[in-house]
């Protein structure tokens, strides 16, 4: 196969896929991963791809901020077992944040219908499936309701969370990285996971693998911010020994 076809067959598959890795390339390909690298540096030039640690995503896909529908269905079984791996790590009893996500949302869903938590969010999906819970203690963070991910976000959240000490934050990111950090496009959101993480006493991150390399505009935490850190088996093992380096336990569930 010629560059040119194995460069196109490869944006075909950034496209279908949402992220490339060089390995996987490599291996698909029959070529080196150097050969993979010159590829993906061709097409970032082309304005086609945007280089990640480790690989690449669609052109834009560092800029635009899917809705709630796009991302719930993206990675849907992965997020169903990050939930279930996350939800072991709760604590029996204390309090809990929970920031806006669909794999929180999907947390939310499993938490047991006795549980006796002082849970405090800002996502109404969140609140929507925790409202049942009639031993639950549920707060709701006030503020402008960001619609495209209907998180209560800006200076009244802010206030609600300031005074805060919770046992546990488990928050959600557009994109991690051991070099970019926990990011999200917008900075009022940003603003809102950063007072949650500055809130509690032990951080949770739940993403599943496609998010791991993405950079956002706006980051609100670095890795060593966070204690846990809940994803797929996306996430390869030498992935993995870099986020677990900056001290996060990493479980790929």
């Amino acid at each position: 196969m010629y560059a040119p076809e194995r460069q196109q067959r490869i944006l075909e598959l950034a496209q279908e896929r949402g992220r490339v890795e060089v390995p996987s390339l490599a291996e698909d390909f029959g070529v080196t991963q150097e050969t993979v690298r010159r590829d993906l540096s061709a097409l970032e030039r082309a304005g086609l791809l945007r280089r990640v640690h480790g690989g690449a995503l669609p052109a834009g896909s560092l800029h635009l901020e899917p809705g709630l529908a796009e991302r719930d269905s993206t990675a849907a079984a992965d997020k169903e077992r990050i939930a279930k791996a996350a939800l072991a790590l709760l604590p029996h009893e204390g309090s809990l944040l929970l920031d806006a996500g669909t794999t929180v949302s999907r947390l939310a869903a499993q938490l047991p219908l006795d549980s006796t938590l002082t849970v405090v969010t800002n996502a109404l999906p969140v609140a929507a499936r925790l409202a049942e819970h009639p031993q639950l203690n549920l707060h709701l963070v006030g503020g402008r309701l960001r619609h495209r991910t209907q998180a209560a976000v800006d200076a009244w959240a802010l206030r609600d969370l300031a005074d805060l000490d919770a046992d546990m934050a488990v928050i959600a990111t557009n994109g991690f990285s051991p070099e970019a950090g926990l990011s999200t496009p917008d900075l009022a959101e940003a603003a809102v996971k950063r007072a949650m993480v500055a809130s509690s006493r032990q951080v949770v991150l739940v993403a599943d693998s496609t998010k791991y390399g993405a950079r956002y505009f706006a980051r609100f935490a670095t890795l060593n911010q966070v204690d846990v850190v809940v994803t797929d088996t996306g996430l390869t093992e030498e992935q993995a020994a870099e986020i677990a380096a900056l001290g996060p336990e990493v479980i790929r569930a």
